[in-house]
């Protein structure tokens, strides 16, 4: 089971650690893990760019010249792509992106980032209830010190007020937990999850006992 150190608002450690969900402990398969990035950042992009074609461009449809006799090469219009000012051949189409995975994938690969995240002691949990950005500015200091290291915070969706302190603070991002991905653990840096998560869970599976 994977385990991570605690921390309080105030960045003191706490003598409980967390336990992470079992579904978060995988095995590396680095394919896996790749192609859920790619696709991931495949659709971050609209994928809406366009290029003018000869059809689109704005210059006449007449011929430039007669087709025999000129001792040059034969051409049509000046909209054709090889002439300046004509349209673009193979060009973007704007065509919406279209790469998508699994569900099941999607979970799997979320486990892989997480199991080499906490392997390279780069996932903690705290206590997020901070009021000001000063008191999170200090919390990051505390446990990274001063040299605006890259964070990323996963707060639970009741807890999004603090999102407004987390986006003053230099390098430091705040996403829903709902949101949570293996590309933004990949690229996330150091990763502090909201304790307050793993709280919630426990007493959903006690009650549903």
């Amino acid at each position: 089971m994977l385990k991570i150190d605690a921390y309080s608002a105030k960045g003191t450690k706490l003598t409980t650690s967390v336990t992470l969900p079992k579904e978060w402990e995988e095995k590396m398969n680095s394919a896996l893990l790749s192609q859920a990035i790619r696709v991931y950042i495949d659709r971050s992009h609209f994928g809406l760019h366009r290029a003018q074609t000869r059809s689109d461009v704005n210059r006449t449809t007449k011929k430039v010249y007669k087709q025999k006799g000129t001792g040059g090469a034969r051409h049509g219009a000046r909209s054709a792509p090889i002439f300046v000012g004509g349209g673009v051949a193979h060009g973007p189409t704007g065509l919406a992106r279209v790469l998508t995975l699994p569900t099941v994938m999607k979970r799997k690969a979320t486990g892989i980032a997480m199991t080499e995240a906490v392997k390279n002691k780069k996932v903690i949990a705290g206590e997020l209830d901070f009021k000001k950005t000063s008191d999170t500015n200090k919390f990051v200091e505390k446990l990274f010190g001063k040299k605006n290291p890259k964070v990323l915070f996963v707060t639970k969706k009741e807890n999004l007020k603090v999102h407004r302190n987390i986006r003053n603070i230099k390098n430091a991002r705040a996403i829903s937990f709902m949101d949570l991905n293996a590309y933004e653990i990949f690229f996330g840096g150091n990763i502090i999850l909201d304790k307050s998560i793993f709280t919630k869970e426990k007493k959903e599976k006690e009650t549903k006992k």
